[in-house]
């Protein structure tokens, strides 16, 4: 018999093991980026050995999800859900892979988004494997949640739910909503001539300079007035641009790639309708496209599963928590996009892609007893 899973020693051990595991996103890494498969074996081994049935679903080719399942397969499902993968560790000033502890805090690479989430989620797997248990519990310990969440869209494809945790770090905060995003490119024709021949040439830089402008002024004067309670203001901002052939000659092209977050009312039809009525009132000809976008997240405050993370908050530190929405996007639209009502509560940090990152050490072991009550209290309703 293992340690107590929510012990300590034993949340903490397993979150500074899953730490020296190099797990960076292929799309983000320099070329050799070693992705999740070694870091997911090691989850569903972890989780076996501790009576978490567990498996690798390929989410993409060489990319799986680690998937537990706990409990009797009838009455409610509840999903934990944490993604493996990192971002790059290039200027990084501390060792991303030799976990420390110093002041109370665990240093390294994904300690803090998301790998304290991560252990927070299968300690509290194996403390309910221990025990008798109404319905059933997953894991979805996902791939790729930094570039496409292509870990997150396979798991609800094949998996049904009634409720959802995920354990982004939100400083012991209950996190209701988030917002969504669109990638939108602009494309605006010139007219290729020499330098000097002004009366040929056309810019397409000057033309997109004019729809910088005004897409500026449209942030500033009605984006930002727009507002949701819980997220606050829409944004956006011109992110990418590039054009030009030569310093002599009038740009035949000019691309924009803007980046618009979105209120959860908002859709991307709408942000489109917005852009191209800006767009096209400069340059009837430019080429106004979606690229991508996601959902944003609206969780109603007394959902099942937001009130058994509350009332499980409250009974292990002793305060509820406060309510609130994010400015970031998370996996935990995905879910509610298929149907599977979604909050997220995780641990306290900082230094989410930067050159030091760390997570309190204590609200990790918080936030898996948190899980813990949680799931108890979801599947026992």
């Amino acid at each position: 018999m293992k340690g107590d899973p929510l012990g300590s020693d034993e949340v903490l051990g397993l979150l500074r093991d899953l730490i020296r595991i190099p797990s960076i996103n292929p799309s983000l890494g320099n070329g050799d980026a070693p992705g999740e498969r070694a870091i997911a074996a090691f989850a569903a081994r972890w989780l076996d050995e501790r009576g978490v049935r567990a498996r690798l679903e390929e989410a993409a080719p060489g990319r799986p999800n680690a998937v537990g399942e706990v409990g009797s397969g009838s009455g409610r499902t509840l999903v934990l859900c944490a993604h493996l993968d990192t971002v790059d560790v290039a200027g990084m000033s501390i060792p991303p892979y030799e976990p420390t502890m110093r002041d109370g805090r665990v240093y390294g690479r994904g300690s803090y988004d998301m790998k304290g989430g991560v252990a927070a989620v299968m300690s509290a797997a194996a403390a309910l494997a221990r025990e008798p248990m109404d319905g059933t519990l997953l894991l979805a310990l996902v791939s790729d949640e930094e570039y496409e969440s292509k870990g997150a869209e396979h798991f609800v494809r094949h998996h049904r739910a009634d409720g959802c945790i995920l354990t982004e770090a939100s400083e012991g905060r209950l996190v209701l909503a988030h917002k969504g995003f669109a990638w939108v490119d602009v494309v605006t024709q010139g007219r290729a001539a020499h330098g000097s021949r002004w009366d040929l040439g056309k810019s397409a830089i000057q033309v997109m300079g004019r729809i910088i402008a005004a897409l500026d002024e449209l942030d500033s004067r009605e984006l930002r007035r727009r507002t949701h309670p819980l997220v606050g203001p829409a944004s956006m901002h011109c992110a990418l641009i590039e054009g030009g052939v030569g310093i002599s000659t009038y740009a035949p092209k000019c691309r924009l790639q803007i980046e618009r977050r979105t209120l959860p009312d908002e859709t991307p039809e709408r942000v489109m309708e917005e852009i191209q009525g800006v767009v096209r009132g400069i340059d009837p000809g430019a080429e106004v496209t979606l690229r991508f976008s996601r959902a944003p997240l609206l969780t109603d405050r007394d959902a099942p599963v937001a009130r058994c993370v509350r009332d499980s908050v409250s009974a292990v530190v002793g305060s509820a928590p406060e309510e609130i929405g994010v400015g970031f996007w998370m996996d935990a639209a995905v879910f509610a996009g298929a149907g599977i009502p979604s909050v997220n509560y995780g641990p306290a940090g900082a230094g989410a892609h930067e050159a030091v990152e760390w997570v309190e050490a204590d609200s990790v072991v918080t936030c898996a007893r948190v899980l813990y009550e949680s799931a108890r209290s979801f599947l026992r309703s």
